[in-house]
């Protein structure tokens, strides 16, 4: 299950434009900050939720009463929350920069509960604002920062960086038994590169990312001097955690995915048929059926083809069926391989950004 990302958003310079005497204390001083809330709706439909963090100096003194801040910060709530656009916190600092308080960005002192909730995920969330602070800020959080004008990014470029990246994921494993290194891109259909010492075992993984639609680059030393069984299941493992990971919170994916394609209920190769079906659904479930005719092909032990999809499916966090029929146990292997790649393709692919579950995570 992943946690809730925030994005922690300034207001002055960052939301509404900031003024030349830095205070935002009448109506006709809201100015919206161009592209903003195109792009808070963007992320709001990507899962994100809003805190406003804003040092606003002196507010309740003399040099700020606080009813000149209260009629633009309703005017500014009303008109986001009018497009749907809602924050889940607003924190507000009343400090001068002199007093150097721990409330004041870039302090944490108005944050703290935000460290302790490990219902956030605080290292994929991310800090929005347009001085050197939120930056520093960001930094404080263990977290990304975006600095606006006159720095770098706009809204539409930080919206699609956080809301549209790349489902990529780089898992290293190392064990007495093996060392692995697997890299995949679930947006970008690549030629697989495969390298166990398991030529065969090598092939069949290139299945997984050719008909998966996905990068796969996965390298492995393993005690292949003792047997091919450590090779077979970390990799299985490495594979399965690097899927989990790309897949981040799966909002917009199809979710279930078969092998059934056009005219065929299976998807066959020769005289074998082999069929599966996935759910991405964060509970690791395998149901296999099938006998192969040999014990091995290509040095790989075909008792290790469902151990090996086992432990894929914990790995991942997915529940998978597969079955196969068939004589000749090559076509039989090859054939699994080639149905989960398929069922896997769709169920990753994209749909949209809504989660499909109705109890609201996967």
């Amino acid at each position: 299950m992943s946690g809730q990302r925030i994005l922690f958003v300034d207001r002055d310079g960052t939301i509404i434009e900031e003024p030349p005497d830095y205070q935002v204390d009448a109506l006709d001083k809201v100015r919206f900050v161009e592209g903003v809330i195109p792009a808070m709706l963007q992320l709001r439909d990507a899962g994100w939720q809003f805190v406003m963090v804003t040092n606003q100096d002196g507010l309740g003194t003399a040099s700020f009463p606080r009813e000149q801040f209260e009629a633009p910060q309703a005017l500014v709530l009303q008109v986001l929350g009018s497009q749907g656009i809602v924050f889940r916190d607003i924190l507000v600092d009343e400090s001068f920069e002199h007093e150097n308080k721990p409330t004041r960005k870039p302090g944490l002192g108005l944050l703290m509960p935000y460290l302790r909730d490990r219902s956030i995920d605080l290292e994929n969330s991310a800090v929005v604002g347009d001085r050197e602070t939120d930056l520093q800020l960001a930094r404080n959080l263990g977290c990304r920062g975006f600095r606006l004008a006159p720095g770098p990014d706009t809204w539409a470029g930080i919206a699609h960086a956080l809301a549209a990246a790349p489902r990529t994921a780089v898992v290293e494993r190392t064990t007495r038994e093996t060392r692995i290194r697997v890299a995949v891109d679930l947006d970008r259909p690549a030629e697989p590169k495969v390298r166990t010492g398991l030529g065969f075992f090598d092939h069949m993984l290139e299945q997984l990312g050719k008909h998966g639609g996905f990068a796969l680059d996965l390298r492995c030393q393993g005690d292949l001097h003792i047997d091919e069984h450590h090779t077979v299941e970390d990799c299985a493992l490495a594979l399965g955690q690097a899927l989990r990971e790309a897949l981040q919170d799966k909002r917009g994916v199809s979710r279930y995915g078969d092998s059934v394609g056009r005219g065929a209920i299976t998807l066959p190769m020769d005289e074998t048929l082999a069929g599966a079906a996935v759910d991405l659904s964060g509970r690791p479930y395998f149901v296999f059926e099938g006998q192969f005719g040999r014990s091995e092909v290509g040095g790989l032990a075909t008792e290790l083809v469902p151990h090996f999809f086992r432990s894929l499916a914990d790995e991942a966090r997915i529940s998978l069926h597969l079955r196969v029929q068939g004589e000749n146990t090559h076509h039989q292997v090859e054939a699994c391989f080639k149905a989960v790649a398929r069922a896997l393709r769709k169920a990753m692919r994209r749909e949209g950004r809504e989660l499909p579950s109705t109890k609201g995570v996967l």
